[in-house]
């Protein structure tokens, strides 16, 4: 059933410079799609949005997010910012207490931002393609999280931390420098795909057959 135009707004792909003026009046948008344009910016009126769910502006040139996305409170379906040129988030950002997907692929992180732990709600998370070195012990904060997306950064280990995160399904390492991994990791009850595909830097660890043996699907 197609959503009704004062609800789902889709101006994918349209070459868009900037936001036209009339979106920020539509104040019961629910989706809105801004992705593949040339946007650089985005207007703090966004936080007149108060039931937005859904907010895709991936494929633009963004190098940073307004404040005023943390005012969003209904945003609990999809934010999109993968492939732009952010090297942070503001601290706003962890406000959004309803949050369950998260892409900030394709970026210029060199480090998970803060306000990212503290998504609490967070089913998935993808920040593939990136500078990330560390990923801190306050990931364990994120204990809803079912995926785990960390592929072609610069990573040679996770912390023990990442043994908490009881509900973790998929974690995807692919492409990473990685020297060691945390033993904590084949205690995971529900993992089913770990994927260390591209990874030559690792001497696999013995606990890696007692994930196999138990079902989980291991890549390498």
């Amino acid at each position: 059933m197609q959503k009704p135009p004062d609800v789902y707004f889709n101006l994918w792909k349209q070459q868009l410079a900037c936001v036209p003026e009339s979106i920020w009046k539509h104040v019961d948008m629910e989706i809105l799609v801004l992705a593949d344009n040339q946007l650089s910016e985005i207007s703090e009126q966004i936080r007149g949005l108060k039931k937005l769910r859904t907010l895709d502006l991936g494929h633009n040139k963004l190098t940073q997010v307004p404040e005023a996305l943390g005012d969003l409170d209904s945003l609990s379906n999809f934010l999109y910012l993968h492939d732009n040129e952010l090297t942070a988030l503001p601290a706003s950002l962890g406000r959004l207490k309803k949050l369950r997907y998260l892409n900030i692929s394709d970026n210029l992180f060199s480090e998970l931002p803060e306000c990212v732990l503290c998504l609490e709600s967070l089913v998935e998370l993808r920040a593939d393609d990136n500078r990330l070195t560390t990923i801190p012990d306050s990931i364990a904060q994120l204990t809803r999280l079912r995926e785990l997306h960390l592929r072609n950064n610069q990573l040679t280990s996770l912390p023990e931390s990442v043994g908490t995160l009881l509900e973790l399904r998929q974690l995807d390492l692919r492409g990473n420098p990685l020297i060691q991994l945390p033993a904590a990791i084949a205690e995971l009850p529900k993992l089913e795909k770990l994927d260390l595909r591209w990874v030559s830097t690792l001497e696999l660890p013995p606990w890696i057959t007692s994930l196999e043996a138990r079902g989980c699907l291991v890549y390498f």
